[in-house]
C-alpha cells in the first residue's frame, strides 16, 4: 500500500510513499500529513475471523491487509511486546461499568498509558528500518504527559536511534514528569519548555519541515522523524484496538455480530479518535463516534458548529491536562479524507493564517453523520469519577471521565458505547484523590497513598519507584531555543 498526501503535492517530493518511508519522513508536502491510498476492507468476514484470536494474531492479519513494506519477523517482534502488559493474553481488557457503557483499559503496558499501545511495537518497526538502511535517526517527540513517557520508553538503548522529546514545563502530572526526567538512557534527551503543549508540537512541525534543521542534521548523519502522532506508524497501531474492544463485547454476549456501537473518545491530538475514524470506514460497525474534550473544547465547537476557531484563545490548564491542546494535528487527516487534498490545504492554511476555518453547511452534515461531541470540565469530571467508582467500583482518571459526561448527552442508551480510558488512575492522582476525599493540593506520592487506602488498590511498583529515582533529565529552556538545545544534544 502507498501513502499520498493531505494537502496535495508539491512537485519535490514524490507523489506517492511507501509505509516505511511514511513513517521515517512524517510531514509531507506544504506542511501536510500522509495517509493511505486506500483502506482495506474489514467486514464481518474479518471479524468473524477473529472472533477466537489474540490481539498479536488480529493485529498481524490487519497490517498483513495494510500491505506495509515491513518484514514479517519484525512485526512478529513488535507485536511480541504486548507480551509484556499486565496479561499477555489480554492486552486490552475491556470492562463493563454499567448498562450499555463498556470501557476500554488502554493503559496497561510499560507507561500505564493508551500510548503504549501504539509506541511499543512503533519503535522496534523503526529501529529496524533505519537499522536496514543503515543511517541514524533523531526522534523528535512533544508531548502534554502521554507520549513521552512511551516514546523514551521504546526507544531506549535502540540502535541507530536517538530522541528529543519536548514537554511543557508545569504541564503534565508529577508522575507522567518523573517518568521522563528519571530516563537514563544515552540516546535519550528530555526537554522542558517554559509554554504549552501547542508550543511544543508546533517546534516539532517546524523542525520537521525545515530545510536548515535537515541540512544541520545531515552534517552528522543524522536524519528526521517524529513519534507523534502525525507519524501514521503511530495511528496504524491505533486502529487495531478499536476492532479488538468491538470482539470483545461480542465475545462478552453485550452484542451480535454486525450490531453498531458508539465509539467514544477523551479527545486531544485526536489520534485515538482519527483510528476509531478508520476502523469504522474499514468495516466496524460504528453508530457514531463520540468526542469527548475538556475545557479546552475547540473539538467541541467544531462538530457542533463547523467552526475550528482558536482566535485569540490561550490553552486553559485542567485537571485532564492530556487533553489540554488548541490544535488538534488530526483532524487533518479526516478533512482530507472527506473533503479531498484541495479543501483541505484551504482549510489549513486559513488556521495557520487566520488562526481558524469555517466548514460549510453539507460539509458539517457530512461531518456529522458520524462524529458527535460534547465537553466536561473539571469539576464534573471529578464528580463522575466520585460517583462512578461509589455506585459502581470502578476507578477512571480524568481522561476517562469526560466521556461519562458526553456518554449521557451524545449516546442513545439503548446502543452500546465503548468508552476508551487513556490513563491508569496512577497518572493523575491529586485530581482522583480531590474527586474521592476532597483533599486539595496534595503531592502526587500523598495522592497515591490516598487513593491507594480509599479504593483498596495497590500503587503499582513501577510508579512508587519513580519517586526515588534520581532525577537526570534537568533541562528548561525558552522555546525559542530549542533547536539549538537539540543540536548540542547531538
Amino acid at each position: 500500500m502507498n501513502f499520498i498526501e493531505t494537502r496535495g503535492n508539491d512537485e519535490t517530493r514524490p507523489k506517492t510513499v511507501t509505509f516505511s518511508q511514511a513513517i521515517l519522513d512524517p510531514i509531507a508536502s506544504f506542511g501536510g500529513l500522509y495517509v493511505p491510498q486506500t483502506l482495506p476492507e474489514l467486514g464481518e468476514e474479518f471479524l468473524n475471523k477473529h472472533l477466537k484470536s489474540s490481539y498479536k494474531e488480529l493485529a498481524s492479519d490487519m497490517l498483513s491487509r495494510f500491505g506495509i513494506d515491513i518484514e514479517q519477523s519484525v512485526i512478529d517482534e513488535a507485536l511480541a511486546l504486548y507480551d509484556n502488559f499486565d496479561d499477555s493474553s489480554n492486552p486490552v481488557p475491556v470492562v463493563k461499568v454499567k448498562e450499555n457503557l463498556y470501557v476500554s483499559e488502554l493503559y496497561h503496558g510499560p507507561t500505564r498509558a493508551f500510548k503504549d499501545m501504539a509506541l511499543q511495537p512503533f519503535g522496534v518497526v523503526l529501529s529496524s528500518i533505519a537499522q536496514k538502511k543503515n543511517e541514524n535517526y533523531l526522534i523528535l517527540a512533544a508531548t502534554s504527559g502521554d507520549t513521552g513517557p512511551a516514546a523514551l520508553e521504546t526507544f531506549k538503548n535502540r540502535a541507530n536511534v536517538r530522541v528529543a522529546c519536548l514537554y511543557p514545563d508545569g504541564g503534565t502530572s508529577d508522575v507522567q514528569r518523573l517518568q521522563m526526567v528519571t530516563e537514563d538512557a544515552q540516546n535519550l534527551k528530555v526537554i522542558g519548555i517554559n509554554g504549552v503543549f501547542d508550543d511544543a508540537q508546533a517546534a516539532l512541525k517546524r523542525l520537521l519541515a525545515s530545510k536548515s534543521f535537515k541540512s544541520a542534521l545531515k552534517e552528522k548523519n543524522v536524519s528526521l522523524s517524529a513519534a507523534n502522532s502525525v507519524n501514521f506508524g503511530r495511528i496504524i497501531f491505533q486502529i487495531m484496538y478499536h476492532i479488538h474492544s468491538y470482539l470483545e463485547l461480542v465475545r462478552q454476549n453485550a452484542i451480535t455480530m454486525g450490531e453498531k456501537v458508539y465509539l467514544n473518545v477523551p479527545s486531544g491530538n485526536f489520534g485515538n479518535a482519527l483510528g476509531g475514524y478508520y476502523a469504522f470506514k474499514m468495516g466496524l460497525p460504528v453508530e457514531k463516534i463520540i468526542i469527548s474534550s475538556n475545557e479546552n473544547n475547540v473539538l467541541t465547537r467544531l462538530f457542533i458548529t463547523g467552526k475550528y476557531d482558536i482566535k485569540g484563545e490561550s490553552v486553559i490548564g485542567t485537571t485532564s491536562p492530556a487533553m489540554d491542546i488548541l490544535k488538534s494535528s488530526n483532524v487533518e487527516r479526516v478533512l482530507y479524507d472527506m473533503f479531498g487534498d484541495v479543501r483541505t490545504k484551504e482549510l489549513m492554511d486559513d488556521l495557520e493564517v487566520k488562526h481558524a476555518y469555517t466548514l460549510t453547511p453539507d460539509e458539517l452534515s457530512k461531518l456529522q453523520e458520524i462524529f458527535d461531541a460534547d465537553y466536561c470540565n473539571g469539576d464534573e469530571g471529578k464528580k463522575y469519577i466520585k460517583d462512578t467508582f461509589t455506585k459502581y467500583g470502578y476507578l477512571m482518571d480524568p481522561h476517562t471521565a469526560t466521556c461519562f459526561k458526553s456518554y449521557e448527552t451524545c449516546s442513545n442508551p439503548e446502543i452500546k458505547t465503548i468508552v476508551y480510558s487513556t490513563a491508569e488512575w496512577t497518572k493523575f492522582s491529586p485530581v482522583i484523590a480531590n474527586a474521592l476525599t476532597g483533599e486539595v493540593d496534595a503531592q502526587d506520592i500523598v495522592a497515591l497513598e490516598s487513593i491507594s487506602k480509599e479504593a483498596n488498590l495497590e500503587i503499582p511498583a513501577m510508579v512508587k519507584g519513580l519517586f526515588s529515582k534520581k532525577i537526570v533529565q534537568d533541562t528548561i529552556i525558552e522555546k525559542e531555543d530549542i533547536e539549538k538545545e537539540i543540536l548540542k544534544f547531538l
